[in-house]
């Protein structure tokens, strides 16, 4: 067991010294407080960004190689813009911004760095002016890698390959993330007396800034011997691979209920994407 916590942890912590490295901090004396920070997937795709400031500001938006951007002319707390993105040019995904704001006396505030993600609909657009057989070839090879795993059952330790496949994704207006998903998985202990076992469960999606997502999770899984269970879980999403794979770590407690004797703790990492989901 201390073996297994000392392994997440250090994944932890070397995922958020990652972004930690790229973290820029804000300057000056009026406070920026993002609310919403979004593309939005249906044609013509818009960046919409919403904020709340500390003080009665006017206020620019200043995306990374673009022209500074009026956001509020007038002096308020509150302020919101929608942008077309096609009216930008030469734009790298993730989308990075700076908000830079003016107090009574011409002050200049700015914010830290934001990032924006590319809405799903707008990888698949992007991906086919690269050829259709290619993308579908290097998706399907990288979707189709197992997490390899680390399992610590009855005082033993193994290893073991697992591969899950988001089934149904559920979003919510605003974020690049589904706000959850159902989702099967197989998993092939090695060297265990039980190796082989499948899960059906669901995952809740929470966005962070430091990270991309920490998501818990409940499942139901059975080895279809007599070898059922529930098994709580906790995952973190720590930074994307071509905009369309998140590299995630994830620890798993699995236990009959009921039944002394019969858990397991599972530390896995791998690559998360809602390829061939069915999204509502």
């Amino acid at each position: 067991m201390k073996n297994l916590f000392s392994t997440f942890l250090l994944i932890l912590v070397l995922g958020i010294n990652i972004y930690a490295q790229n973290d820029t901090s804000a300057k000056g004396n009026v406070e920026v407080y993002l609310i919403d920070s979004f593309i939005t997937p249906e044609l013509p795709h818009k960046l919409k960004v919403s904020f709340f400031t500390s003080d009665s500001v006017t206020s620019d938006i200043l995306i990374t190689g673009q022209e500074q951007i009026l956001v509020s002319k007038e002096l308020t707390d509150n302020h919101k813009i929608e942008i077309n993105i096609d009216t930008l040019h030469d734009l790298a995904f993730p989308l990075k911004y700076r908000l830079i704001v003016r107090d009574k006396d011409g002050e200049e505030s700015q914010s830290q760095i934001y990032e924006v993600e590319m809405p799903q609909n707008m990888i698949i657009e992007t991906d086919r002016s690269l050829g259709m057989l290619q993308v579908c070839c290097f998706g399907g090879i990288i979707f189709g890698l197992p997490s390899p795993t680390y399992v610590s059952m009855n005082g033993k330790e193994y290893f073991s390959l697992t591969k899950e496949i988001p089934l149904f994704s559920f979003y919510s207006k605003g974020y690049n993330y589904p706000a959850g998903y159902f989702g099967i998985e197989y998993a092939y202990i090695f060297k265990a007396d039980k190796k082989n076992f499948v899960r059906i469960g669901y995952k809740h999606i929470f966005q962070l800034g430091f990270i991309k997502y920490i998501s818990p999770g409940l499942n139901y899984f059975t080895d279809f011997k007599g070898y059922n269970g529930i098994s709580p879980e906790l995952t973190l999403g720590f930074f994307q691979i071509q905009n369309v794979f998140t590299l995630f770590a994830r620890y798993r407690y699995n236990f009959q209920p009921g039944i002394n004797g019969t858990d397991f703790h599972e530390v896995s990492v791998g690559l998360y994407s809602n390829f061939f989901s069915i999204n509502f």
